[in-house]
């Protein structure tokens, strides 16, 4: 039985996905941090045929549009290296408190790791046509703004707004989908 009623089915179709930090903790507050997501998300472009449409980074979620052949397999893999890397740069930087909360938010059958850095499940919402699209770039880029950290979308330096609106991305997205 599976945990989520949201799943991956169809791979010819991008998927909006949703990945949070447990407790919901500040972990993506170092350009260092944020650089481990995108580093892992290009790794996977060039092994996995992975493809990112979008995305937004904020310091306790992140959001993104993508496909990929094997899309369930490759967030799993984004997961894994990512709370790794993480943990390692919190280690290095002495984060102690947040790597205490880190441990003492970790789900019991979580047994061969010492800390749990995503929440389970990423949600997974099929992204059918061009309107579905549109309306989840559009939430996606206008999230820093409804959480009042900037004025504009294209302002959020993590963010693939800047990308469609034609000026250069912190990291390369399939903007012609349509």
């Amino acid at each position: 039985m599976t945990r989520s009623r949201y799943r991956i089915f169809e791979t010819e179709y991008a998927y909006f996905l949703t990945c949070t930090i447990v407790g919901w903790l500040p972990v993506f507050t170092r350009p260092e941090a944020v650089q481990i997501v995108f580093d892992c998300w290009d790794f996977l472009r060039r092994e996995r045929g992975f493809r990112l449409y979008g995305y937004v980074v904020l310091e306790n979620h992140l959001h993104l549009i993508a496909s990929a052949p094997d899309l369930a397999n490759a967030v799993k893999s984004f997961k894994m290296f990512t709370a790794k890397a993480l943990i390692e740069l919190l280690e290095r930087h002495g984060a102690e408190m947040l790597l205490r909360q880190l441990r003492a938010l970790k789900l019991r059958h979580k047994a061969e790791s010492e800390y749990q850095v995503w929440q389970e499940g990423s949600h997974p919402k099929q992204v059918g046509n061009e309107e579905i699209m549109r309306q989840k770039l559009e939430y996606m880029h206008n999230n820093p703004v409804k959480r009042g950290y900037v004025d504009e979308a294209v302002h959020w330096r993590y963010s693939s707004a800047r990308n469609y609106a034609g000026l250069p991305g912190l990291v390369d997205v399939v903007t012609a989908w349509d």
